[in-house]
């Protein structure tokens, strides 16, 4: 049976047992009609597994927690793990889309090893991070985890590797996937074969530097070419650099340093 939790021991049944088990919170009332079509779902779940707990909390009598957690409308249903809510949702929901919903947010092994990666990254190791991706990939992870992981192991290989970035970004979609593919375009072109143009000198020293990984001149290069033939290869400088921009992250010292004179050579 779910616990239904008291002020008192909050603290302990839900914060400091989701650093052991995942905590599922029920923010309930027993006037909520969709809560008493909510609630029984949730205690079948839970008496399936032992991945995660259930916890109830009646809003009327902790209305502090309501507040605390920013509810306004119940059922409010929350994840709790390692003291934080990771995930949320609000409203009666069917029994199969919470299932979905639990599959996609409750820690595994592969999204603790993906989490550890987009860490080390974060850091400057980049060394470590595949490491830890190429794990996650080696396994069975879920579809958003392996998603995930494919997506930055891409990022991480595409200069040194960049067919087989190119074949882990197959079949993804959004910016970053679509960053990963034009820098493999441009990582593969022969910059002999470039048509004739005014531009076509500079655009080849902007090729030749970031398939050399120098991403200072290639992109001081690129931006040479949007100031005079942005047209040229197809919009091709622009592309170059914002794929550039997008698989480096924001943050990055090269980005920050040409992002503002990229930004003012568009006009």
């Amino acid at each position: 049976m779910p616990d239904t939790v008291s002020t008192f021991d909050f603290q302990q049944d839900v914060l400091a047992a989701s650093h052991q088990t995942p905590v599922l919170v029920d923010f309930w009332a027993p006037w909520c009609g969709p809560c008493r079509v909510l609630g029984p779902v949730l205690d079948r779940l839970a008496a399936e597994t032992n991945r995660w707990t259930l916890a109830k909390v009646n809003t009327d009598e902790h209305p502090e927690l309501m507040a605390q957690y920013g509810i306004r409308g119940i059922p409010a249903v929350k994840l709790f793990v390692d003291g934080a809510v990771a995930a949320e949702f609000t409203g009666a929901l069917p029994e199969h889309a919470v299932r979905a919903w639990l599959d996609e947010h409750l820690p595994s092994p592969a999204r603790r090893t993906l989490a550890e990666a987009e860490a080390l990254v974060a850091e400057g190791d980049a060394v470590a991070a595949r490491a830890r991706l190429e794990a996650v990939l080696e396994g069975t992870p879920d579809r958003a985890t392996g998603e995930t992981a494919h997506l930055l192991l891409a990022r991480l290989v595409v200069f040194e590797e960049p067919e087989r970035a190119d074949a882990l970004v197959r079949g993804l979609i959004g910016l970053e996937a679509d960053a990963v593919r034009s820098l493999v375009a441009l990582l593969l072109k022969d910059p002999d074969t470039l048509p004739d143009a005014p531009v076509r000198d500079t655009y080849a020293l902007a090729l030749r530097a970031l398939q050399a990984e120098d991403f200072d001149a290639a992109l001081t290069h690129f931006i040479q070419v949007i100031q005079r033939d942005r047209s040229y290869d197809d919009d091709g400088a622009r592309k170059a650099a914002v794929a550039l921009f997008q698989v480096l992250g924001e943050h990055d010292p090269v980005v920050q340093k040409h992002r503002p004179i990229f930004n003012m050579s568009l006009y």
